[in-house]
């Protein structure tokens, strides 16, 4: 003993770095213990509902999975087949994965949601970004014949601002995966808004978080470009910016309407006349003249001059109030007058929430709107991270469009808060 403590001490330098690696070593091995327990405890959870006794003739649920393995940088295959295929396949679904990673799948993809009980997608990071993995899925779900299709959304990514209001926040990578997969199994549901977007002559594009127009969206998408910078990379990105043009307005004309009354909710599904009701409408149908219309009243738009720095236009899905009487999307219009330190540091806090609309900017609730941007501008618009060329374009809210899978435990939060 005297011997070993005396080599240890003669030769300190590699002692004390083989206790730092063994030391490090022993956390990676307990800390993928604990992973494996949570993907066990998962499994068994999950299990409880395949071993559910169904009758003969009914058929199996169906779930289809839209997976794009090169997503999460080429993670996101190998963290679903570890950590929520399991789960799907025990709990007794007829799970089919499709893998977005080739174009052409229009035909395949509505064949698939013709004949599917439920959708899951396997997104990386932002908002359901698998949605625009293929430019059609998003599409097929506003449909009036899929939009009853409940949609699970499963989080592969570090960052998911859609994720932090159907889960609860973890910082444990697994948990958080297997959390949402579980809340798919437990079928609680909440309704999300969705935004309609359409260019004068392009075919609308759908989005679930919102429409980023400006400098620090732009600047945003090089932080990666100053990877070698490491904690410091986003500030620099926000920071060179500033050396091409000082101060970054974009000049535009907003024409919007207010918010909107929401609707009682229907049922899911409306019960049938009795034969009386229906004879009455058809002869009252006959009865009226033509081309009588009801008086409606005429929309108040309203139009603002813009001058900002970056636009933004969201759903409020982040924010989620299952209890509103009425139906908005939120309209942020940051400052344009403010210095490139500010600039920096303002930059940052969009890289956290993209969607965050900062202080000293003008807000507006809308219901529908039209974005007109000069002739000949150039640049690009940020729709659920997925970039546009810039054009005029209408917005239009689809409000309660889609329905998303949710843990149970966050649904009863928002009605609590709703309550409070």
């Amino acid at each position: 003993m005297a011997k070993v403590l005396a080599a240890l001490r003669h030769h300190w330098k590699k002692s004390t770095f083989g206790a730092c690696l063994l030391g490090w070593g022993g956390h990676w091995l307990y800390g993928k213990h604990c992973d494996n327990l949570l993907r066990r405890a998962a499994c068994q959870e999950a299990q409880a509902f395949g071993n559910q006794l169904i009758p003969a003739t009914m058929p199996l649920k169906k779930a289809t999975v839209f997976l794009n393995p090169a997503a999460c940088r080429g993670k996101a295959g190998n963290l679903f087949e570890k950590n929520a295929a399991p789960i799907l396949h025990l709990s007794g679904l007829d799970v089919t994965v499709v893998k977005t990673d080739y174009e052409g799948q229009g035909k395949k993809l509505l064949e698939l949601m013709e004949n599917t009980d439920l959708i899951i997608i396997a997104g990386g990071d932002g908002t359901v970004q698998e949605l625009h993995a293929n430019a059609n899925l998003l599409s097929l779900c506003v449909q009036a014949a899929f939009s009853k299709i409940p949609i699970g959304f499963i989080p592969l990514g570090k960052t998911c601002s859609l994720s932090h209001t159907l889960y609860p926040e973890s910082t444990n990578q697994v948990q958080h995966i297997t959390n949402a997969t579980l809340a798919i199994l437990k079928g609680e549901t909440v309704p999300l808004d969705v935004l309609q977007i359409k260019g004068e002559k392009e075919q609308p594009v759908f989005a679930v978080s919102g429409l980023r127009w400006g400098s620090y969206r732009d600047a945003g998408v090089n932080v990666s470009k100053y990877w070698y910078l490491g904690p410091l990379k986003t500030k620099a990105a926000h920071f060179f910016s500033t050396f091409k043009d000082w101060p970054q307005k974009h000049q535009a004309a907003l024409i919007y309407l207010g918010p909107t009354e929401r609707p009682p909710e229907e049922p899911e599904e409306k019960p049938r006349p009795p034969v009386h009701v229906r004879l009455y409408r058809r002869l009252l149908s006959w009865l009226r003249p033509k081309g009588f219309h009801k008086a409606v009243a005429p929309e108040e738009w309203e139009e603002l001059k813009l001058s900002t720095i970056e636009l933004c236009i969201a759903t409020q899905n982040r924010q989620l109030d299952l209890t509103r009487t009425e139906d908005s999307m939120d309209i942020c219009i940051e400052a344009e007058n403010v210095s490139k330190g500010e600039f920096v540091h303002r930059g940052s806090q969009k890289m956290r929430d993209p969607h965050v609309c900062l202080e000293g900017s003008q807000r507006i609730q809308a219901s529908r709107c039209i974005l007109k941007i000069p002739e000949g501008t150039k640049g690009f618009f940020g729709i659920d991270n997925e970039e546009y060329e810039a054009m005029p374009v209408e917005v239009k809210l689809l409000p309660r469009k889609l329905r998303f899978f949710c843990d149970p435990r966050m649904r009863e939060q928002l009605l609590q808060a709703a309550v409070q």
